[in-house]
């Protein structure tokens, strides 16, 4: 005997997927720098260094004078010669009247004034040693220095960030079917 049979024939389902990545950018933009340095502050004050010379000595022991200290030493000297002239004529007239006790007196009076005294030979540094006096005030430096801290400005700049979800869609690559046969 001859059954019928049932024939069933299926084709599975075909699924398939579009996948789009996700895109993830990340970028650090550089601070933004202003760096500035002021110049120091330098001042320098100074005095001038000071000599002075005083020469005047030195020109007297060669002769050169001002005409009101050369009349005034030139009367100074007609003075001293004038009082030592007196003392001479006093020691004299002394002698003279003493001629009973001292008879050369005369003759000693003519020896003295007749034969010159002997000098002394030296040797005269012309001017004297020491004659030119010097001083002197140095010069002072004062040096300020006031130093400038250096302006920094830095800004900080956020980073940049940039996102592009993923997507993911679905597609029907082969739908499923079912076939039932029957065969007697």
């Amino acid at each position: 005997m001859n059954f019928p049979k049932l024939q069933i024939q299926t084709t599975d389902a075909k699924l398939g997927l579009n996948i789009v990545n996700a895109k993830q950018t990340i970028k650090q933009p550089k601070a933004t720098q202003h760096i500035e340095q002021p110049a120091a502050i330098v001042d320098i004050e100074t005095t001038r260094g000071i000599m002075k010379i005083d020469s005047s000595q030195a020109r007297r022991d060669v002769g050169l004078i001002g005409p009101l200290e050369s009349t005034s030493n030139f009367a100074a000297e007609g003075r001293k010669k004038v009082m030592q002239g007196i003392a001479r004529r006093v020691r004299e007239g002394n002698q003279m009247m003493d001629i009973a006790h001292n008879q050369n007196a005369i003759p000693s009076i003519a020896k003295q004034n007749t034969f010159p005294h002997k000098k002394a030979l030296g040797i005269d540094f012309i001017p004297s040693v020491g004659s030119i006096k010097l001083d002197y005030e140095p010069a002072k430096l004062d040096i300020n220095v006031q130093t400038q801290k250096p302006i920094i400005n830095a800004q900080i700049n956020k980073p940049v960030y940039g996102y592009t979800p993923g997507k993911v869609s679905g597609v029907m690559m082969q739908n499923p079917t079912i076939e039932i046969d029957f065969i007697v």
